[in-house]
């Protein structure tokens, strides 16, 4: 199993369970900074591995009429700003080649692919080249071990700081599906591997002109996820008052049931890694 840094964080092997948290989408400068310490503070009392995640622009979205963030100027300057007040390192999304190195130059720590966007060659090619650490998502329509030729796209630049991300299969229309099997066949791989906790309960366009999701299946799924001993990572949007954001409400975990959650993913995580 691959391992490798990610700031001061170690991912993959026998290392802990890292937590992936934030917001859908950017929002102002001092609501980053409310959900970093909030998130922080959650995970400092855990004794869990923090990154923050975010995103300037949600590109991917069912309407032109939704919102889609602050944009990549803003939105970099803000995860900048809250990386270094609060020294935790940060994940955003790119959607374009040319936004790979931007993102880079401004310190952000993993860029992600979405999984939408998975198989898009040159947007990898650009990605890896930065030699940042990588999240890619699976895309809904892949099988997981299909995963092993998007790796070795972004392998290709000599970058293999490659984390392969979980967040469910179309099933049907309007609806998600998570198969645990595809969590033990891409860590076959070699790479660590990411579940996407909150976006694997989504209802892509559910709503018409957005999507909808159960939050309450998240703790359901993500303990599944963790117990099947193949997760170095989880993935979990969270608000401090999802019913009022503007992307993504219905899947994400309200801030205040965070820390129970994480707590239980801590201890399935430790304890499961026995068995193997």
């Amino acid at each position: 199993m691959r391992t490798f840094n990610i700031n001061k964080l170690t991912i993959g092997g026998d290392n802990p369970l890292i937590i992936i948290a934030g917001p859908c989408q950017i929002e102002s400068q001092s609501h980053a900074e409310e959900m970093v310490e909030s998130i922080k503070q959650i995970t400092d009392d855990l004794g869990v591995g923090f990154i923050y995640k975010s995103s300037f622009d949600k590109a991917n979205r069912s309407s032109i009429s939704t919102k889609r963030g602050v944009g990549i100027e803003e939105g970099l300057d803000i995860l900048n700003a809250v990386k270094h007040e609060y020294g935790v390192p940060t994940l955003t999304d790119i959607h374009e080649s040319y936004q790979a190195q931007l993102v880079a130059d401004a310190g952000v720590d993993v860029i992600q692919i979405p999984a939408f966007l998975c198989r898009q060659t040159d947007l990898l090619l650009a990605a890896g080249q930065t030699g940042c650490a990588i999240n890619v998502k699976k895309g809904q329509f892949l099988a997981p071990h299909d995963m092993k030729n998007v790796a070795e796209k972004i392998a290709s630049t000599g970058n293999e700081r490659i984390m392969l991300c979980e967040r469910g299969y179309t099933h049907g229309y309007n609806n998600l599906v998570v198969d645990m099997r595809s969590l033990p066949i891409m860590a076959r791989t070699g790479y660590p591997v990411v579940f996407d906790a909150t976006h694997s309960v989504q209802a892509p366009g559910g709503l018409g002109t957005k999507s909808g999701g159960d939050r309450e299946m998240v703790p359901y799924l993500a303990r599944a996820a963790v117990a099947t001993g193949s997760v170095d990572a989880v993935f979990i949007e969270t608000h401090e008052d999802p019913d009022s954001a503007p992307s993504d409400g219905p899947n994400m975990v309200p801030l205040g049931e965070l820390k129970n959650l994480i707590e239980q993913l801590k201890f399935l995580h430790s304890n499961v890694r026995k068995f193997n």
